[in-house]
């Protein structure tokens, strides 16, 4: 069900020297910044020949990134990323099967303008997991 790994989602307390770190020190391309208020989050892509790295910045008091980073101040891995052709087969799929969708169950649009949905990370060996429609 599940396609390739698009992205690892790493949680940054200050977006600028997250970037630089993978600028200057990595040698990667880093793509400009967007932000998503929809999401509560302010990211840039770290384009790797594999796949990509995302870097989170929160974006509003009300940001899901905020709460992460005052449990890991330092930053940390978020969540992970799988592709799916069909998101909604792949939910109804994922819910049969026992797995609980975070908030409404419906997708939003996310930082690549393709449906997004998250899976609660206790129904993934502690991982939040992001499915993206590819």
């Amino acid at each position: 069900m599940i396609g390739k790994l698009n992205h690892v989602a790493i949680a940054v307390p200050d977006l600028k020297s997250g970037r630089a770190v993978y600028e200057q020190v990595l040698g990667a391309e880093v793509s400009d910044e967007q932000a998503l208020p929809e999401h509560g989050v302010t990211v840039v892509f770290v384009n790797l020949p594999n796949t990509k790295i995302e870097l989170l910045e929160p974006l509003g008091e009300d940001s899901p990134i905020a709460a992460f980073l005052e449990r890991n101040p330092a930053g940390g891995i978020h969540h992970i990323c799988y592709e799916v052709e069909d998101i909604l087969c792949a939910r109804d799929q994922m819910v049969s099967n026992g797995a609980r969708i975070l908030g409404d169950g419906e997708p939003k649009t996310g930082a690549h303008g393709k449906p997004v949905l998250f899976l609660h990370p206790k129904d993934f060996c502690g991982t939040l997991v992001e499915l993206e429609q590819v």
